[in-house]
């Protein structure tokens, strides 16, 4: 498919831009003292020779109170020198660069800023950082404003091309905009015109300071999704204002932090924030970015066909695939290597201040250290399994100049993460299949799939090297009593092989038990479709087809010894399990299984306390005491989820009769899709 929109030049004020895709600003970790440096540089280095036509770097902090470490910064003119080599280096390859100048303002953590207290409009509790933040004074008003201006000018002289306003996610200038957070009596709150006056008095400053030749973008939250909040009506209106105020183009994201509705993972459809970004573009005439989940080059066109916006900001999908622009140019669409939308090493890492990663790119933020690699001495090797690690693996020796062949049981390759793409919030892992698909036949690997592998097939085949990527085996767990309900994995219900009835109890409440409930319920509940259907041709009433939503016909419970939920990466569990409570998933953590009839299962549990109780305990800081329970739960349908084992056994075998072998993903050690990736990456590269 062409994308002749997407690759049209647009122009920002006085700056062309190549094409419409913009990289937008991400918290990387990159830079801990702020300062310009080698992985921060060839991260970036790489998206610009990637194609993108324009990228902002940032959140990057002017000030001692807006920001946190391994954030860039512009404070002083020290920190010049290193991004002016950092931006030629952008223009070298071919990318325009822009700087978000950022202020957290209340959602900056005291224990990150030397224990000072944020600054905010107003005394109000921080919901993100659980902090009472200092009520700005007018002076303290001024000095943010001057210095944001400074912090502007720096980055004109640094070699930025363009400057982004941050006014997005619940950051200073979101606070300053809403009522909830905005308690000021004086001529900076109350009344709308009160509530803009310190953002129109910040691009003031801005424009006064950068001169009318440098363009100006301000990052805007098209719905605060908070209750009491600024909805996309004010976004509106304050896009107008912007525009009016001498802003050259409007960028246009999701909600706050602390919102309950997604905005990054699969939960979100892709595209799904683009009607914010519309609505802006019918109202101003300067050029608007849409954003959120846009990974797919199609996804992109069609909001630039449709009149959307005129650009889109392509964040975690050029972390996941630099080449992502590149390739949809030149017809090779089906080799971008997607963003599964998982948050597992782009945001989830950045909660515990380390660096971003990418589950699917092992390259990623890795760049100043892995650099290209070609073999002297071609190997003829065999991968065993082509799942991730067997799947990457090849690709990776492949790319070094190995001949490579891998030998699959099975009828497809993919290995489990078809079974996780089952999961409606993760649909989007079946593109990890896709690509692994894409580019072994690119790279014209020689793939044989039903391929049982034997000790003396494999000792009469001939390879130089064994590689075993042979993935795990779900583990058995012992049910007392003789029951005639059926037990299954959650492996059976994800490939579809069976389908559980209506009473279900889930063994294991870890990450995949949680995944299993989610995807359980789903099934049993109206599908997209079906809500469409009756809201677009009027068959029920909106109440009903609403209410009719939040309903599974399916009773299912989820037993564990321990706390149910773990095993997710953090910050990514939340909107999983709003979905478990949404549809009235039961969950029994520390319980013990009695015994099962030929219709329930018996356990005794801890009994869950009540939100009043659990209030009453943070308000005290006095814990009551468990109870202990014994439920009687209906049950036609046993799901085990309690863990794996690695397969190991081949490996083990072919060690002893002297193979030169290598073990890798699950048959080696348990983990999660990124360590599968990077132990085959890191193998290729010592075989080199």
């Amino acid at each position: 498919m062409p994308y002749e929109r997407l690759f049209q030049p647009i122009k920002i004020r006085n700056l062309e831009l190549k094409n419409r895709i913009i990289m937008p600003a991400i918290h990387l970790m990159y830079n801990m003292d702020g300062y310009a440096n080698e992985r921060f540089n060839e991260f970036y280095w790489r998206r610009a020779e990637g194609g993108a036509g324009l990228i902002f770097v940032g959140g990057c902090r002017f000030d001692e109170y807006g920001g946190s470490p391994g954030m860039m910064s512009l404070q002083t003119d020290d920190f010049i020198p290193g991004y002016r080599k950092f931006t030629d280096g952008m223009h070298k390859r071919g990318a325009k660069v822009g700087v978000q100048l950022y202020h957290a303002g209340a959602y900056a953590h005291s224990i990150a800023n030397e224990g000072r207290d944020a600054l905010a409009p107003s005394a109000v509790f921080s919901r993100f950082t659980k902090e009472m933040p200092k009520e700005m004074t007018k002076d303290e008003m001024k000095e943010i404003i001057s210095k944001w201006a400074e912090a502007a000018l720096r980055a004109k002289k640094a070699g930025f091309d363009i400057v982004e306003i941050s006014a997005s996610a619940g950051y200073l200038i979101c606070q300053f905009l809403s009522p909830r957070t905005n308690l000021r009596t004086d001529e900076y709150g109350g009344s709308w015109e009160n509530r803009t006056r310190f953002p129109l008095e910040v691009i003031a400053a801005i424009r006064k300071a950068v001169g009318d030749d440098f363009p100006i973008c301000i990052r805007i939250a098209g719905n605060d999704f908070v209750p009491g909040s600024n909805t996309n009506i004010e976004a509106v209106m304050f896009a107008k204002l912007m525009e009016h105020a001498g802003a050259d183009m409007i960028n246009v994201t999701g909600g706050w932090h602390e919102t309950v509705i997604p905005q990054l993972t699969g939960d979100l459809p892709r595209g799904g924030f683009t009607y914010l970004a519309a609505a802006i573009k019918d109202a101003v005439s300067i050029p608007v970015a849409a954003s959120n989940r846009i990974n797919d080059p199609a996804v992109a066109e069609k909001v630039l066909a449709v009149g959307e916006a005129d650009l889109v900001s392509i964040g975690r999908p050029l972390i996941s695939d630099p080449d992502w622009p590149m390739k949809a140019e030149n017809g090779e669409a089906n080799t971008i290597r997607r963003c599964v939308a998982c948050n597992q090493g782009c945001l989830a890492k950045t909660f515990f201040a380390q660096p971003v990663e990418c589950l699917v790119n092992g390259f990623a933020g890795r760049e100043y250290e892995i650099k290209e690699r070609k073999t002297n001495e071609p190997k003829k090797i065999l991968v065993l399994g082509a799942g991730v690690a067997g799947c990457e693996f090849a690709i990776q020796a492949a790319q070094i100049g190995h001949d490579v062949t891998i030998w699959e049981k099975s009828d497809h390759i993919g290995g489990q993460v078809l079974l996780a793409s089952a999961i409606h919030s993760k649909n989007e892992f079946c593109n990890i299949v896709s690509y692994y698909s894409a580019m072994l036949e690119k790279l014209n690997i020689n793939l044989t799939l039903n391929k049982d592998a034997s000790l003396e097939g494999i000792k009469s085949a001939g390879f130089d090297i064994i590689v075993t990527a042979l993935g795990n085996t779900p583990k058995a767990v012992n049910i007392p009593g003789n029951s005639s309900i059926p037990v299954y994995t959650a492996n059976d219900i994800f490939s579809g092989k069976v389908i559980a009835g209506k009473n279900v109890v889930l063994i294991g409440g870890g990450a995949v038990g949680c995944e299993c409930a989610d995807y359980l319920a789903y099934e049993a509940a109206l599908s997209p479709e079906e809500v469409y259907f009756m809201l677009s041709q009027h068959s029920e009433d909106t109440e009903k087809v609403l209410g009719m939503i939040d309903k599974t016909r399916r009773n299912i419970a989820i037993v564990d010894m321990v706390k149910i939920g773990t095993g997710f990466e953090p910050g990514t569990a939340w909107p999983l399990m709003k979905e478990l409570n949404r549809f009235g998933v039961k969950q029994y953590p520390f319980a013990k299984i009695l015994g099962v009839t030929d219709n329930s299962i018996e356990i005794e549990a801890v009994e869950q306390k009540t939100r009043e109780q659990k209030a009453r305990e943070r308000e005290t800081g006095i814990s009551e005491p468990d109870k202990l329970i014994k439920v009687s739960i209906p049950c036609d349908t046993i799901i085990i989820s309690a863990g794996a084992t690695p397969n190991s056994e081949l490996y083990e075998a072919l060690k002893s009769d002297g193979f030169n072998v290598f073990n890798i993903g699950d048959s080696s050690q348990l983990g999660k899709i990124s360590d599968a990736v990077s132990q085959a990456i890191e193998l290729a590269g010592k075989l080199q």
